[in-house]
């Protein structure tokens, strides 16, 4: 899975250059209205993508707003659509529109008509949609979108199997900022300023020490044999685990 996290505090290219340095693959950051704390702007994106992290976007303008409706919708996913291309989003990378409450199931059909709505808005982009267990499920199994960011809060310790992004913990401080940790699939969606659209790329599935393990093992069998194309097997398969954790090859 890749390393993530989401953020309402805007980064500087400092900040975003120690959060790469440590790991992380990709930020959560708003598209949201003119003066709104939370907004991602031009330069910001810039530096984001100069420290080489992955921008997911979010647009919500309050916690319930999904709830109001079609209408709702409509209005802002024009406004989502205008703010994408002000931070120069490319085309092919998907906006998460956020229902940030504890919705109950009374509530699903007017959250379906939100997405739909705000779907038809954003020419160019995928529909993504942000929200508890029982939200991501509903917007799934009623076709609005595949694109799903899980958050744990209101999940009941659920974990829905086809989402992009699980939101695992929230508000703690890392490197001075309040910040709620994330893990993508490597197919959330993700994109970097004049950036070909591609999968953010996972952190390796196999520990070092483990791969290295196995390595020794294969060197035994290497030394053992004389057969230079068996050798030569057996030097493949060990570059093959140092690709898979993460390691230069030999």
């Amino acid at each position: 899975m890749a390393k993530g996290f989401d953020c309402s505090t805007p980064l500087s290219a400092a900040k975003a250059q120690v959060f790469a340095s440590q790991g992380y693959i990709f930020v959560g950051r708003y598209l949201a209205d003119p003066g709104s704390w939370k907004r991602l702007s031009p330069a910001e994106a810039q530096d984001i993508t100069d420290a080489g992290l992955y921008i997911v976007s979010f647009f919500e303008r309050y916690a319930n707003r999904a709830g109001e409706g079609a209408a709702a919708g409509t209005e802002d996913g024009q406004l989502a659509l205008q703010y994408a291309g002000e931070v120069q989003q490319p085309e092919g990378s998907t906006i998460y529109a956020a229902v940030d409450y504890d919705a109950s199931a009374n509530d699903f059909d007017a959250i379906e008509a939100y997405m739909r709505a705000f779907n038809e808005q954003i020419n160019g982009y995928e529909l993504g949609v942000y929200g508890s267990y029982s939200v991501v499920k509903a917007m799934y199994e009623r076709g609005v979108t595949s694109k799903l960011m899980q958050t744990y809060a209101w999940s009941g310790g659920k974990k829905f199997d086809p989402i992009s992004i699980y939101q695992y913990q929230n508000d703690i401080s890392q490197n001075g900022i309040e910040i709620d940790l994330d893990e993508s699939n490597g197919d959330a969606g993700g994109w970097k300023v004049g950036g070909v659209i591609t999968p953010e790329p996972a952190e390796p599935q196999l520990a070092p020490e483990d791969a290295n393990k196995v390595i020794a093992y294969l060197s035994a069998g290497y030394m053992a044999i004389e057969d230079p194309a068996g050798r030569e097997e057996f030097h493949r398969l060990a570059n093959e685990l140092r690709k898979a954790s993460g390691q230069p090859t030999a």
